[in-house]
């Protein structure tokens, strides 16, 4: 193993070695030339292995990879990258001096202080940016999770309710037995369960609430915020989509860089961009809907950590392991959710590496791109999808080239159903303008929905199948997979199904202050409350149906039954006790 002294040296590889902070190794500047120089990997026969020069002189640094794996255009000089997962302060170079490097400091550095770098670094800083977002995962296999699901011996329920705030808001003597009694088995819905205080009969699904990837992430971002006390932590943007979880972690002084939409927040006291602000000091949380690849890249450039504070759902990267798989057989892939949701744009982004990536966000949408696949004149193909689709595209999508073999992913919230008959739509129209041609990949069956929306609203079909009075819809205002439940209440109830946050939307006995969840931007009633009236007259008991979404606290169902019954004398209605007794 050499170290190149000159431009003159053509080196047989540069390996360049991160460590878990996603900084880069900078060896002390030599004393023959007092420059930085990279590591110059050269060999005596042109026909040796560069992996194997590596391992041998490089036992301790983990598989290397090659950036040439994943260019389009190879470079002069290949370029290799290995991670090495050691204690921070240590050298991977023995006996050799260096210092760990950030790459935003690295190019600080080769712009104010040149002579003192090599200057093969600037070829070598403008390639490791552009393979930035593979810097965190040298170490990962490819069909590697980020953070798979605890078991329930691995749960950490404690560390967010440790005081008297916080046990209110995710603590429910009733939802605990409930589930204990009617949630057989994780991944399959059984019959709802009875809560009879005699003149009120609520039913509870038996699943609602808390999913396994929401449970991770809330336990991960407490657990982080418990661990470093004098650090500041920040998560991207909101964990979950519920207020009240988003609320308690800002109590114990969690921080937000950007909204759910992607809005930069600033430092009230600086009044600068948090982004602005963050150093190597920090800490930064990927929420559960994951993270587009752009953000992480700002993060690895920085020099922050972001594997062990990744709270990614696993079911999301299932999703994003499709979409690779489908993209590597040369198949464009569809992503059936909101452009504008968080874990749509992170699919999006980690998708469109790969190949041709589109997003279709309903069964009107999909009409629209079958109507493109139909049309034979590749200009008006074009207009046609520059009017609905250029920017919900891939850069360069060409609809004449990029529709004729298609594979479909989706949001993980949303409903089954609809992406059936999404997938159903584009089948038809693949079929009829390239017959006798499988061009829909034979896997695009709507699996990629995560299994605990779908036993979800499982569940609260059967529920639904009682007679119901009201149902309530509970979950935060940005919760997609709330509002896929309070649709398929609507569809059963009309206005008897009302969408809530919490026990505040009670305004009486037969009044709830209903929200219009924005599912298209341009009505006017998205994102409005309306006081909704109920008749329930005459009814004995009142039965009304309660779930929640996958990121409602169950705290907040209990609230709901506790305001719901102090519409009524307490001496008229069962005991709680009661209630418990008969679901053991």
């Amino acid at each position: 193993m050499q170290v190149a002294e000159n431009i003159r040296v053509a080196p047989h590889a540069y390996l360049c070695v991160f460590n878990s902070r996603n900084k880069l190794w900078i060896d002390a500047p030599q004393k023959e030339t007092g420059k930085h120089c990279p590591f110059n990997i050269t060999s005596d026969s042109e026909t040796s292995d560069v992996e194997d020069l590596i391992a041998s002189h490089w036992p301790d640094v983990g598989p290397p990879k090659s950036t040439e794996q994943s260019s389009e255009i190879p470079s002069e000089t290949p370029l290799w990258l290995a991670r090495w997962d050691h204690p921070l302060e240590a050298s991977p170079r023995p006996n050799r001096a260096g210092e760990w490097m950030a790459l935003r400091d690295l190019a600080t550095a080769l712009t104010e202080r040149p002579e003192e770098w090599h200057p093969a670094w600037s070829s070598i800083l403008e390639t490791l940016n552009q393979h930035a977002i593979e810097i965190p995962y040298l170490n990962f296999g490819r069909n590697e999770f980020i953070y798979r699901f605890r078991t329930d011996r691995q749960r950490n329920r404690e560390i967010y309710q440790s005081d008297a705030v916080s046990k209110s808001l995710y603590q429910s003597q009733l939802c605990a037995a409930v589930k204990a009694a009617r949630r057989l088995r994780e991944n399959t819905s059984g019959e709802p369960a009875r809560l009879n205080f005699g003149l009120i009969e609520y039913l509870l699904p038996s699943h609602f609430g808390f999913c396994l990837g929401v449970q991770n992430a809330i336990e991960r971002a407490y657990e982080v915020i418990a661990a470093h006390p004098r650090k500041r932590v920040f998560m991207l943007s909101e964990l979950i989509h519920n207020p009240f979880v988003n609320k308690d972690l800002q109590r114990r002084g969690l921080r937000y860089l950007q909204t759910d939409k992607g809005v930069i927040l600033d430092d009230p006291e600086t009044g600068k961009p948090y982004w602005d602000t963050l150093s190597d000091k920090d800490i930064v949380i990927v929420p559960a809907f994951g993270a587009t690849n752009e953000d992480k890249v700002q993060l690895v450039q920085r020099g922050l950590p972001f594997n062990e504070y990744d709270a990614t759902c696993m079911l999301v990267e299932k999703v994003w392991k499709a979409g690779r798989r489908f993209a590597d057989e040369g198949y464009t892939v569809v992503i059936h959710g909101k452009a504008e949701h968080e874990e749509t744009k992170a699919t999006f982004s980690n998708v469109a590496r790969y190949g041709p990536a589109l997003v279709v966000r309903d069964s009107a949408e999909t009409e629209i791109v079958a109507q493109i696949i139909h049309e034979r004149d590749p200009k008006i193909s074009a207009d046609l999808f520059d009017k609905h689709f250029r920017t919900k595209s891939t850069q360069g999508f060409d609809p004449s080239r990029d529709l004729q073999k298609i594979a479909v992913v989706n949001q993980t919230t949303l409903l089954r159903n609809e992406t059936l008959s999404i997938i159903e739509t584009l089948e038809k129209a693949l079929g009829e303008r390239f017959p006798g041609t499988p061009n829909l990949h034979p896997q695009s069956r709507g699996d990629t929905l995560c299994y605990a929306t779908q036993v979800n609203q499982d569940a609260l079909q059967k529920a639904l199948e009682e007679g119901i009075d009201l149902a309530l819809v509970a979950g935060g205002k940005n919760s997609s997979n709330t509002f896929q439940l309070y649709r398929v209440c609507q569809a059963t109830l009309g206005e008897r199904a009302a969408y809530i946050q919490s026990e505040e939307n009670l305004l009486g006995r037969d009044q709830v202050l209903h929200y219009h969840f924005v599912q298209n931007p341009d009505d006017p009633k998205a994102g409005t409350f309306k006081k909704r009236s109920i008749d329930l007259s005459g009814k004995k008991p009142i039965k009304i149906l309660i779930t929640g979404g996958a990121s409602c606290p169950d705290g907040i169902i209990q609230q709901i039954i506790t305001r719901y019954n102090s519409y009524f004398d307490a001496d008229k209605l069962r005991p709680i006790d009661a209630i418990l007794e008969e679901l053991a």
